[in-house]
């Protein structure tokens, strides 16, 4: 495959694994928890859900001042900072998936952010789906809108909405990237905390309204399969089974993302 395709940046080996709703911090705990374990020549693809409507903020955005802690009890909303960057998102109604994988230091993390997305663009469309990966624009800096806002570069669209709201990190050799794909879009409730600032986003693209005849489980189960057969076609793909350090891990890092100081470094 050429040096532009996927096998240079992405692993042969794969873990799936099919995770369910959990709260927020257990969440961000548990993508750290496998960025923390990542293994040479293997990647962990993980897709889960939230148990409450949960904001989180990307790691180096600012919250003080602009997203208040009374407000978001007000409007019955969690908060959870995430260990990958981007800005402010609201997770409830959606398909979320995190990546972990090895990336060399020489290699940049740019590579696998376009290898990942163009993977998961390649199992959209194989739906129907006419999305499309968004050009070079303006750069989104971490304290701008909200994530939904506008697409960054690379990110998945339909009809020049984004679909698909996409955030990283890399820790020395390994590489964590985030993805929400939106059933509903419920990103206007950042605007009903009382004491944001935040307007509400323009309308984002969602797989409801693409597949308006689709219950929400089945899209759930179409999208999976559509990425674990775009997976397989990279490689062995295996059940994720957890090794016998990965509950002392999760603990460690459940009670970092549990932490006020975390939440609210910024």
């Amino acid at each position: 495959m050429s040096e532009s395709g996927l096998a240079p940046v992405l692993p042969a080996q794969w873990r799936w694994w099919e995770d369910g709703a959990h709260d927020g911090i257990t969440n961000m705990a548990t993508d750290q928890a496998l960025l923390a374990t990542v293994r040479p020549g293997a990647g962990t693809w993980r897709w889960y859900g939230w148990s409450r409507p949960t904001v989180s903020f990307g790691r180096n955005e600012r919250t003080a001042g602009r997203f208040p802690p009374d407000g978001l009890a007000a409007a019955g909303l969690d908060a959870v900072r995430r260990p990958t960057g981007g800005r402010a998102l609201l997770h409830w109604r959606e398909l979320t998936y995190s990546v972990a994988l090895p990336l060399p230091a020489e290699v940049p993390w740019r590579r696998a952010y376009d290898a990942i997305n163009s993977m998961l663009l390649g199992a959209l469309t194989a739906l129907g789906l006419p999305a499309r990966l968004a050009g070079a624009g303006k750069p989104v800096m971490p304290d701008g809108p909200v994530c939904f806002d506008l697409p960054a570069e690379g990110e998945i669209t339909v009809d020049g909405r984004k679909l698909v709201g996409s955030a990283v990190w890399r820790q020395g050799d390994a590489y964590l990237q985030h993805g929400s794909l939106l059933l509903h879009d419920d990103q206007g409730r950042l605007a009903s905390i009382p004491g944001a600032p935040s307007p509400a986003p323009p309308a984002a693209a969602t797989l409801g309204s693409a597949f308006p005849h689709h219950a929400d489980h089945e899209l759930r189960r179409l999208v999976y399969a559509a990425t674990h057969h775009a997976l397989a076609g990279i490689g062995t793909v295996t059940p994720f089974v957890a090794d016998r350090a990965w509950d002392s891990v999760l603990a460690l890092q459940h009670g970092h993302f549990a932490s006020p100081e975390w939440l609210w470094r910024r």
